[in-house]
């Protein structure tokens, strides 16, 4: 009986003892694990510093007509709905008060507070100039001028910065004419910058206006 309690006893002992080897080392707290963070969102980021992502501003820049109007709000703007710029010029896509009004646009103070407005705005325009330009955008559309590869979308944005029949005369010159903007921008940049976007959804309408509602 004796013989039985010293061998349970021992291996009591050996088990209790094998155990202790197995208990986890006291982990260490380290602050890039970010041990106290409940939500995890932390983890989204590489950097434990976060802010080194949150002011990143990239316009999006891909083919597709988002990818057009951001762009082009980004340059004229850096798509500040609210600005108004030392001449005057309004909101993201900079509308001067003849144009605004041109797409049935008349309260200025209402189109500054309204993005949804701004950008029904936008696309009026286009609609309006994609009438107007018609003839120069079959004729000239995949042809080079002046070394720039014509594309309808170019065509579009030469025509928000500098009109019409800015693009027209661009073209009657073959593109050697340097016609510009008050700022010194040229419509030979525009048409460079923002060639190649897909803005063959765009139903050309000398009529176009934007909704208020």
């Amino acid at each position: 009986m004796v013989k039985k309690w010293y061998f349970y006893t021992s291996l009591a002992i050996i088990i209790a003892f094998l155990s202790a080897g197995f208990k986890p080392l006291k982990v260490e707290k380290n602050d890039w694990f970010l041990i106290k963070n409940t939500d995890g969102k932390r983890y989204l980021y590489p950097s434990i510093e976060e802010d080194d992502y949150v002011n990143l501003n990239f316009p999006f820049t891909g083919n597709l007509f988002i990818g057009f109007k951001e762009a082009l709000g980004f340059k004229e703007s850096e798509g500040k709905y609210k600005k108004i710029n030392s001449l005057g010029y309004l909101g993201k896509y900079q509308f001067g008060i003849e144009t605004l009004r041109s797409v049935g646009i008349k309260d200025r103070e209402k189109f500054l507070k309204s993005p949804k407005l701004q950008e029904r705005a936008f696309i009026a325009l286009l609609s309006k100039n994609k009438w107007i330009l018609q003839d120069v955008i079959n004729k000239y559309e995949g042809t080079e001028v002046n070394g720039i590869l014509v594309t309808e979308s170019g065509i579009l944005a030469a025509a928000h910065l500098g009109g019409a029949g800015s693009v027209k005369r661009y073209f009657k010159n073959n593109g050697k004419k340097f016609i510009k903007d008050a700022y010194g921008t040229s419509i030979r940049s525009y048409m460079k910058a923002f060639g190649g976007y897909d803005t063959s959804f765009i139903v050309a309408n000398v009529n176009a206006v934007a909704s208020i509602n």
